[in-house]
C-alpha cells in the first residue's frame, strides 16, 4: 500500500497588515479616535477588505489594541481571514495599557478575538526574548508583524491603516508602521480619519 502524499503547506492569497489608532482614553486632550466614531471606523475597514476580496485563503496580521486592531481582526474574521495577532508585552501588560482603559467591553471582544479558530497570539517577550536594553516595544513590534507579512512575498501585502496622517504619542506608532512599509513594495490603503470625521 502506498503512503499518502504529505500535505501542500498552506500558502495564503493575500496577506494584510494592519495598524491604526485605538480608542481615545477618556482623558485625552486632542481627540482622534473618539469613542463614538467606532462604527463609522468599523464599517471603513469593512468596506476595505470587501473591496479588496479578503476571504479564507487570506492571513491578516494586526495588534490586539482597543479601536483599530480589534475592528480589523473582527472584520478578517466574520470574512474567514486567519488572523495573528501579535502583542508586545504579557497579555495582562498588554490589556491594561492598550485594551481594558477603554472599557471592559472591549477586553472581551479581545478574547472572543482568541477564542477564534482562525487567530493565534503571539506574545512578542515568548517569541523574540526580553526586550533589549534601549529598543521600543512597539517599533520592535511593528517590525515583527511587518517581516512576519513579508515573509509570503511583498507582492502578496496589503497594507490598511486607520490613520489621521500625523506623528502619533510616541515611538512605533501608525506613522512609523505606514514608513517602514513604504520602504518595501506592497500595497498601502490609507483610511483617513480626518476625512471620516
Amino acid at each position: 500500500m502506498r503512503p499518502n502524499p504529505p500535505e501542500k503547506p498552506w500558502v495564503p492569497s493575500q496577506v494584510f497588515l494592519f495598524s491604526g489608532h485605538m480608542i481615545d482614553a477618556p482623558d485625552r486632550k486632542e481627540p482622534r479616535f473618539p469613542a463614538d466614531k467606532e462604527r463609522i471606523a468599523a464599517a471603513t475597514i469593512a468596506a476595505k477588505l470587501d473591496e479588496l476580496r479578503a476571504g479564507a485563503e487570506d492571513q491578516a496580521f494586526c495588534g490586539g489594541a482597543c479601536g483599530g486592531d480589534i475592528l480589523f481582526a473582527e472584520a478578517c474574521l466574520e470574512r474567514g481571514v486567519r488572523v495573528d495577532v501579535r502583542i508586545p508585552f504579557d497579555e495582562p501588560t498588554f490589556l491594561k495599557e492598550s485594551v481594558a482603559f477603554a472599557g471592559a467591553g472591549w477586553s472581551e471582544r479581545y478574547f472572543k478575538i482568541k477564542s477564534d479558530a482562525n487567530t493565534r497570539v503571539y506574545v512578542m517577550p515568548d517569541e523574540l526574548a526580553p526586550l533589549p536594553r534601549g529598543v521600543n516595544p512597539y517599533e520592535r513590534n511593528n517590525l515583527w508583524q511587518l517581516e512576519a507579512a513579508l515573509a509570503w512575498g511583498p507582492d502578496k501585502l496589503r497594507f490598511v491603516c486607520l490613520w489621521n496622517r500625523k506623528g502619533g504619542d510616541g515611538f512605533g506608532g501608525t506613522k512609523h508602521m505606514y514608513e517602514t512599509v513604504q520602504k518595501y513594495s506592497g500595497r498601502v490603503y490609507v483610511l483617513d480619519t480626518t476625512k471620516l470625521w
